[in-house]
């Protein structure tokens, strides 16, 4: 089968290399179970596939290896007893392997495809939405008629962030950089959306303060981000796209009686099989609607790692593949 392979540490660009490689069988790597075989059309492109071509992730497979951690395709095989069975439309979450015609995942962590969602969208559902849904929900207690904002709003956590937040009830502010941004932010059904480059902080506090703050980027906003909030207020550290980790001070936790969480959604549930489909389900049940940016075929997944590392994405980042 096709497959793209991680063969040197040196970066999205130059990374990568198309390969033939040999079909994975039906064995898991991490659950030294059956798990079901899929034949992929659509593999998500994210920030840790970014992070593997340096070496900077924490999963660090001996070279070469197949980067990919979520898929869309169908059902090739399943085990007996699995919630899916062959010829099912899916999307899974394979952890690696998904940049390749062919990929397994355990059960638990493979969910039947609305017919509503095709298989691009699909391939944007896990990652994403389960960590928006984990963020909001179960770390940061987001309550119905709470205000949320959204750090990245057009990006592929930003933009099921904001999909999540309003399916639980709440209302969704998002920052972004540009127009573009903006149009996207508010596709994803973001009632107000500001500029990372004005006064958005200030902006948000004139406008009634916010009860939570999804952060997946980091950098020198965060102490803007702690006083935007409301008294008993939530920033839900997710990530730092912008590189640099942000400190601090505690002292401003008890101004206002707020809170530093962090939401560390794999770490979380990889071990916990039930609470992995806990999420999924609840996900589903929220009826959201993955925006898809950019598409790629195989053979440019380096085009779109680095598209990704320029902060260029809009939505989630796609490859596809022949098949359907």
């Amino acid at each position: 089968m096709r497959a793209q392979q991680i063969t040197e540490l040196s970066g999205p660009a130059s990374a990568l290399q198309l390969a033939e490689v040999p079909e994975p069988g039906p064995e898991h790597f991490t659950t030294n179970a059956e798990g079901v075989v899929v034949d992929v059309r659509a593999a998500g492109v994210s920030f840790p596939e970014l992070l593997q071509t340096r070496g900077l992730y924490q999963l660090k497979p001996p070279l070469p290896f197949v980067p990919g951690s979520e898929v869309a395709g169908v059902v090739r095989s399943a085990p007996a007893g699995a919630s899916v069975r062959e010829g099912d439309r899916v999307a899974a979450f394979c952890m690696l392997g998904g940049f390749a015609e062919v990929a397994v995942a355990p059960d638990f962590m493979t969910f039947a495809l609305p017919d509503a969602l095709d298989f691009a969208q699909g391939a944007g559902l896990i990652l994403n939405y389960h960590t928006a849904y984990f963020a909001l929900k179960l770390r940061g207690r987001l309550a119905e008629g709470e205000t949320v904002l959204v750090h990245g709003a057009a990006g592929g956590v930003g933009t099921a962030s904001i999909q999540v937040a309003k399916g639980l009830g709440a209302r969704a502010i998002g920052v972004v950089s540009s127009d573009e941004k903006e149009r996207v932010a508010r596709e994803a059904g973001a009632e107000e959306v500001l500029r990372s480059d004005g006064p958005w902080k200030d902006q948000a506090k004139e406008a009634g303060g916010v009860d939570v703050v999804i952060d997946p980027v980091g950098g020198d906003r965060f102490t803007d981000s702690l006083r935007s909030l409301r008294e008993g207020g939530r920033v839900v550290v997710v990530g730092f796209t912008a590189g640099e980790i942000p400190e601090v001070r505690v002292n401003r936790l008890l101004l206002n009686n707020v809170e530093v969480v962090g939401a560390g959604w794999g770490a979380y549930v990889l071990g916990k099989p039930d609470v992995f489909r806990e999420i999924g389900e609840a996900v589903l049940a929220l009826g959201v609607d993955p925006i898809v940016g950019a598409r790629f075929p195989l053979e440019r997944a380096g085009e779109a790692l680095s598209l990704l590392e320029e902060r260029g994405a809009l939505g989630k980042l796609v490859l596809e593949l022949d098949g359907e």
